[in-house]
């Protein structure tokens, strides 16, 4: 439990301590991402220090169905940030077109409105990136920047109807704590239509998993936007700005964008052409029973992994043994949600040799996952039937 009377000196701290916490280096394709020890966290892959940006190791989502909160992975933009904060002068203003603008403190959030807890994905939209061909810019991430929490917090709806939102409104614009370190850097601004803030889902959390939010997850409160992309995800919420006329600050109109296309994807290398912004997440699915390169002993075997979409919800998985020349239906495990992992496990027998294992996701809509890496430029949605290479003796 952090306490509220002190200034979150451990933000800043973290910064100081990535590399003295170097534990092992672990190899990538495009090179090698040391594992660190940031406070609040075990050991995390460190793609850069300033912002710090920390993936979780893929063995983790074997761990546990729900993403430990010390192995949850961590995201920033601007340089400078975490931002220091004292605790006890925090506030959320809910301003613009309002009849009855709200500067409210954590404690009041807590008691005078009623509590939400919803499980839910958190996914940056570069995650599996890395394995981008050809190559893209960006932090070259393998596929450990997503995890799923059960987030507790109050419905953004709820705080809406005690400001009053005016007639006329159409959008609301949110931000954080950080600051641009200088200027001409664009603040981390994005929005959202009001119709989707008022679903009743998207909440402001100050919890994840029972506990208070991590420092650098977004203590002491953040926007949760079930089933879409962690960029609306705004860590260390501080304003929400109801507009009755569009915005479009740069982290809308310029960055986090995708072709204007079907599979928000072009011929490998080409110009992505027509762009909108970033949405909702797309269909994944993973075996986290077994890592690439295992040897296991030949005969029966279980294998384990999630499933997750933007909120249609998984409605069947499969698996192949044999690198997808066959396919037999693996058993789903409890449904936790539309929005969180969905567990599936499927036995299976491997006589001796090298296997390449698959795994396919459907959800309720009937949207699947492709056989071959959708590109665009910014290696944004990947969402690839994953292989994992295992020999049997």
């Amino acid at each position: 439990m952090h306490d509220r009377r002190t200034l979150l000196a451990a933000a800043a701290a973290a910064l100081g301590a990535a590399g003295a916490a170097r534990a092992a280096a672990l190899p990538f394709a495009n090179g090698e991402r040391p594992l660190v020890r940031y406070p609040q966290k075990r050991p995390l892959l460190r793609l850069t220090t300033r912002p710090p940006q920390l993936e979780t190791p893929f063995e983790v989502f074997g761990e546990s169905l729900l993403t430990p909160n010390d192995a949850f992975f961590v995201r920033y933009h601007l340089a400078g940030s975490p931002p220091q904060l004292d605790a006890t002068a925090w506030r959320l203003t809910v301003s613009g077109a309002v009849d009855r603008p709200l500067d409210l403190t954590l404690a009041a959030l807590k008691r005078d409105f009623r509590p939400l807890d919803l499980t839910a994905v958190l996914q940056c939209s570069g995650n599996g990136r890395g394995y981008s061909e050809p190559r893209v810019g960006g932090g070259q991430i393998g596929n450990g920047m997503m995890g799923n929490a059960r987030w507790t917090g109050v419905p953004l709806k709820a705080v809406l109807e005690k400001a009053g939102v005016k007639a006329g409104a159409v959008q609301l614009a949110f931000n954080g704590a950080d600051a641009p370190p200088s200027p001409g850097i664009a603040d981390f601004v994005k929005t959202l239509e009001l119709p989707h803030a008022l679903d009743g889902e998207v909440m402001l959390a100050f919890a994840m998993n029972g506990k208070d939010l991590p420092v650098l997850n977004g203590y002491p409160l953040r926007l949760v936007v079930p089933g879409w992309y962690g960029t609306y995800w705004i860590k260390h919420l501080t304003g929400i700005e109801v507009l009755d006329k569009p915005v479009a600050p740069y982290w809308m109109q310029t960055a986090y964008r995708i072709p204007d296309t079907d599979c928000a994807c072009v011929v490998p290398g080409a110009a992505a052409g027509t762009t909108v912004p970033i949405n909702r997440l797309n269909v994944r699915s993973f075996i986290t029973s077994h890592a690439d390169g295992t040897r296991v002993r030949a005969g029966r075997l279980t294998l384990r992994g999630v499933a997750f979409d933007g909120g249609a919800g998984i409605g069947a998985v499969e698996i192949s043994t044999d690198g997808g020349k066959s396919w037999v239906p693996a058993a789903l495990g409890p449904d936790q949600g539309r929005y969180g992992f969905r567990a599936w496990s499927a036995p299976v027998a491997l006589p001796p040799g090298a296997h390449a294992l698959q795994v396919r996701a459907v959800n309720a809509k009937g949207e699947g996952q492709p056989t071959q890496a959708r590109w665009n430029p910014s290696g944004y949605m990947r969402n690839v039937i994953e292989t994992v290479r295992v020999t049997a003796a």
